[in-house]
């Protein structure tokens, strides 16, 4: 096996030998076991699918969360004659009847998804018909509900792969601190023995913080990028500070450009080609770029404001120097930076009444019942987001279970006329299809289905009705377009609308621990900015590995330092008489969108709502004016005006 490991390897990717870590994933899966790889940024976790996959009977499936990472994974996979293929939105509709086909013909070794995809009815029918090999999950941190990155999908990536039978499973991420690592590992029943870990040390990274006010850093960051060639990526936390950066640094004479996900997407991937291409020399960027960035001769990464999370910077970094030669990463610390992230953090906290409304519906659907997210969050002024990580935790508490996603209706159009669509089948089957076709309204181009009430008039179960629509769809003699996304959930024995009330009370707890989970976070990045220590040092250990040895190569370790530093605070937002009568006024106004003293919290400090989006309040004097001040501190000030009026 080995050898075949080994001729594969050097056939498709053109290297001589393996990675560390590489090929114990490998033989794990290959011998059907489950396995974590959990490898720094750059250290190739994705080749510990991609190679076995070509061993393996069947498709790898393998789900991924940016369709810009999806789309140069497979680029690259097919330029190398490996047959790959992805499913996203990007697509048209005769790019993604061409995957279909492909999955058909059992020809794809390799298929790409989001995690949401699993959740589609639709595309778990056709799941059930293919014979798939396993599943690769990237960015598998996000399963942990005690992590920096939770993602609801997440959790029921895990309920999918036992309930359609995919095994062996390979989890892979590159931030896992040790506590999140045994939740990958519980969630998926990898054995300890099949967690694969390297080492996260990067002798060629050399880590520099910098306190610096918030005036100086613009002239400061223009000063470093003129004074260092290569390649660079500035984070930033704002779209709009991605805007005023880049254009202060094209001002200055630097090759910049803005790069965030509020940029139309040809923006976007102009920008991002433009970079990989040298044309551009410095990217100015929201977390919105470098997941699936290839490039390997970045020298620079600049923190212009504080990362989110220790995870973030450890990822974020690792983007540089993925060539082996030296590149600085450096962060300009200032504590201004923590009042928005933490303002961000106190946004999606939902008010307890809230939460209690939500939870009291969920609990009086009836045993079975369906959502739909957009309806509940419009309903509840929740974002559904939020929703989404509310009925998770529900389902962890084992009130509900969670029954798979579906659409409330569907529109196809034929490709033909219909006389030649129903030629092609037996008379019985030709019957079934009229009776499905008249079911439906019919419009100029597109008929509309409602799946359920099509079952009902024509006496079939609606298990029958979408896999006709699917094979006529992976048969091309239709075009089908789905929507009204819905989720489908059991309630628990002996659980009923009575315990809302207490279930609520859990969840507002729970929700406050998060916040302040999050918040320490943040404190934790404040922490290894003041602190005087080896940055490499404090940075391992972190997660989870121990070096006894100081790296010499980071800034405390060049300038011995012993003393911490000390971040500069800046001019912080203060609530003045102005912002004080227009919070009194905001208040007297009685907006339906701001009944609570929170919503109109979040409102001031620049945090939109399901509820001030549909009420169109974006460009209200109020809106964002404080959003340099403290969440607690406006909410505080509401509180007590509200209590007053």
């Amino acid at each position: 096996m080995d050898n075949e490991l080994q001729r594969l390897l050097e056939r498709h990717f053109g290297f001589a030998e393996f990675r560390a870590g590489q090929m114990q994933v490998m033989k794990s899966l290959l011998a059907g076991r489950s396995a974590l790889a959990l490898f720094p940024t750059g250290a190739g976790k994705s080749l510990c699918y991609q190679l076995p996959a070509l061993l393996m009977d069947g498709v790898t499936l393998v789900i991924s969360p940016l369709i810009a990472l999806m789309k140069d994974q497979v680029e690259a996979l097919q330029a190398r004659g490996i047959a790959a293929a992805r499913l996203d939105s990007s697509l048209s509709q005769d790019e993604v009847q061409a995957v279909f086909e492909q999955l058909r013909a059992g020809t794809l070794k390799l298929l790409y998804v989001a995690p949401e995809r699993l959740l589609k009815e639709s595309f778990v029918e056709r799941l059930k018909r293919l014979k798939v090999a396993m599943m690769a999950i990237d960015e598998a941190h996000c399963i942990s509900e005690w992590g920096h990155s939770f993602r609801p999908e997440y959790l029921r990536l895990a309920h999918v792969a036992k309930e359609l039978g995919i095994h062996p499973v390979l989890a892979l991420t590159a931030t896992a601190t040790p506590e999140v690592a045994a939740d990958i590992r519980r969630a998926f029943q990898i054995e300890q023995a099949d967690h694969a870990q390297t080492s996260f040390l990067r002798s060629n990274l050399h880590f520099r913080i910098t306190p610096c006010a918030t005036e100086r850093r613009l002239p400061l960051l223009a000063k470093r990028l003129k004074e260092r060639s290569g390649a660079a990526v500035v984070y930033v936390t704002l779209q709009m500070t991605a805007e005023q950066v880049a254009t202060y640094l094209q001002r200055a004479g630097v090759r910049a450009r803005a790069y965030h996900a509020g940029m139309p997407a040809e923006h976007r991937s102009e920008a991002q080609e433009a970079f990989m291409h040298g044309e551009v020399d410095v990217i100015v960027a929201t977390i919105a770029f470098g997941m699936g960035i290839d490039k390997a001769d970045i020298r620079a990464v600049y923190h212009y404001n504080l990362p989110k999370t220790i995870e973030n910077y450890q990822q974020e970094t690792g983007r540089a120097g993925r060539d082996g030669k030296v590149s600085v990463c450096e962060m300009f610390a200032c504590e201004d930076d923590c009042v928005v992230l933490e303002n961000f953090v106190y946004g999606d906290t939902p008010t307890a009444s809230a939460l209690k409304q939500l939870v009291d519906h969920l609990l009086r659907k009836g045993q079975e019942f369906d959502v739909s997210l957009y309806d509940l969050s419009q309903a509840t002024d929740i974002r559904p987001m939020v929703i989404e990580t509310v009925i998770t935790y529900m389902e962890l508490e084992g009130l509900l279970r969670p029954l798979g996603s579906f659409y409330a209706t569907y529109q196809f159009q034929l490709l033909q006329d219909e006389k030649k669509v129903l030629a092609g089948y037996k008379p019985e089957r030709q019957a079934f299809l009229k009776r499905l076709f008249a079911s439906g309204k019919r419009g100029y181009k597109w008929t509309t289905i409602d799946p359920e009430l099509a079952a009902t008039e024509i006496g079939e179960d609606r298990e029958r009705i979408l896999k006709a629509l699917t094979w006529l769809e992976e048969a091309g003699e239709i075009l089908l377009r789905p929507s009204g996304s819905r989720q489908r959930y059991r309630l628990s024995d002996g659980v009923d609308g009575k315990a809302a009330g207490e279930v609520a009370v859990r969840l507002a707890a729970l929700f406050t621990r998060r916040e302040e989970r999050d918040i320490a976070r943040l404190r934790q990045v404040l922490e290894v900015a003041s602190q005087p220590g080896c940055l490499t040092q404090w940075l391992l250990s972190y997660f989870g590995e121990k070096q006894e040895a100081l790296c010499c190569r980071c800034e405390s370790c060049l300038e011995e330092r012993s003393e911490a530093r000390e971040i500069p605070v800046g001019q912080r937002g203060v609530i003045g008489g102005e912002a004080l009568q227009v919070m009194h006024e905001l208040i007297k106004e009685q907006h339906p969108a701001l009944r609570q003293a929170r919503q109109i919290a979040r409102f001031m400090c620049g945090l939109t709502s399901p509820a001030t989006s549909r009420a169109k309040l974006g460009k209200h004097d109020a809106f964002g004016m404080l959003e340099r001040v403290r969440f607690a501190e406006v909410l505080e000030q509401v509180e007590a005006l509200v209590g007053a009026s």
